[in-house]
């Protein structure tokens, strides 16, 4: 199979998955205690916008969770293909007690890559123990880099990816955002990710 081929049967076997979990999820929610909607009522929310929004949210709960997870998975696809011992790792931590282990998701030789398809934290404790994180993965002799495919919205957020781009500079690392990551896909693995997810996509919109 060709890696636009596997990418293909990723997507497919995620959209499934997500739907599943959608559904079942909804088809729960039918027995769930709706008494807190007096509050929405108080605030000028009917039942009827009240269990939308409530469905929303969790459906954008597993959203989330499922598209980060597929674009993660697909980032590491494009990574075998040129590397094909490419793959997740663990290095102990040598500066504190917890965790005991930091992941890494694909390692290459030296280079320790962390995937993300997006960070919208605004924990600015995430800073430290990216830090940390950091850290330890240079300690172990290995040359931390950063791939994050998609900025967060909120100004706050935003700040904080930038200061983490800062550190990983900082001490030598690497830093990839947006435009920059998908750059940095082609560039390391000669597979042009964003084109293939932007052929499935426009196939989605026209149904097939």
């Amino acid at each position: 199979m060709s890696i636009e081929q596997d990418i293909r049967a990723l997507a497919a076997k995620y959209a499934q998955a997500l739907k599943q979990r959608m559904d079942a999820r909804v088809e729960e929610m039918k027995g769930d205690d709706r008494s807190h909607y007096l509050i929405y009522q108080v605030l000028g929310i009917t039942d009827e916008e009240g269990e939308l929004i409530d469905v929303y949210e969790n459906k954008g709960r597993f959203l989330y969770k499922y598209a980060g997870a597929f674009l993660e998975e697909a980032a590491s696809l494009c990574f075998k293909v040129k590397f094909p011992d490419a793959g997740p790792a663990q290095v102990e931590n040598t500066l504190g007690q917890r965790p005991k282990q930091f992941g890494i998701d694909c390692l290459i030789g030296d280079d320790a890559i962390e995937i993300k398809w997006r960070d919208a934290t605004t924990d600015g404790d995430h800073i430290t123990k990216e830090h940390t994180r950091i850290k330890v993965i240079k300690e172990h002799g290995l040359n931390p880099i950063r791939v994050m495919f998609y900025y967060p919205n909120r100004e706050q957020a935003i700040r904080i990816q930038e200061t983490i781009k800062t550190v990983y500079r900082g001490i030598g690392g690497e830093c990839y955002m947006g435009d920059d990551a998908w750059s940095y896909i082609h560039g390391r693995t000669g597979v042009d990710l964003k084109a293939i997810l932007t052929k499935i996509a426009g196939e989605n919109r026209r149904g097939g």
